[in-house]
């Protein structure tokens, strides 16, 4: 792990202490990860070969290629996660994944004002809205 990583893991952990709050990051941010991806397949780019590149796509790449600069491990981790969400969020109705990623945000909230008391990490850094996703991939697979 770099030290770049290790830094933005140990201010993010600061913002989330509690179990309870854990709790709700462990299940707010795949959800709201998952649903952003599949929100964005219905939004078309352009059309090669018969394969509609879709924002979620192009997230998918930007947000891989600055994981790469902090843990290659766990960017391909995220990028197998992030890509099976833009395969299977190509078939959740917008509606449905609209609803789930309100839901995610809801979890979001509680976890920080319910048990944290404290706002979350990308009110004082947005590149925290990357490293959440990050930091539970490396909860999962045991590198934090």
């Amino acid at each position: 792990m770099s030290s770049t990583l290790h830094s933005q893991f140990a201010d993010y952990a600061a913002f989330h202490a509690t179990r309870g709050n854990q709790a709700c990051q462990y299940v707010g941010i795949p959800l709201i990860v998952f649903t952003l991806v599949a929100l964005l397949t219905h939004a078309p780019v352009v059309t090669l070969g018969g394969f509609t590149l879709t924002l979620a796509e192009i997230t998918v790449a930007v947000a891989t290629v600055w994981y790469l600069t902090l843990d290659v491990p766990l960017a391909f981790v995220m990028l197998v996660a992030t890509a099976a969400s833009a395969f299977v969020g190509r078939s959740v109705p917008a509606l449905v994944a609209l609803s789930l990623f309100v839901l995610g945000w809801i979890f979001q909230f509680v976890g920080h004002y319910v048990y944290e008391k404290k706002s979350p990490a990308f009110y004082k850094n947005l590149t925290h809205l990357l490293v959440g996703p990050l930091w539970i991939a490396a909860k999962a697979t045991g590198r934090a």
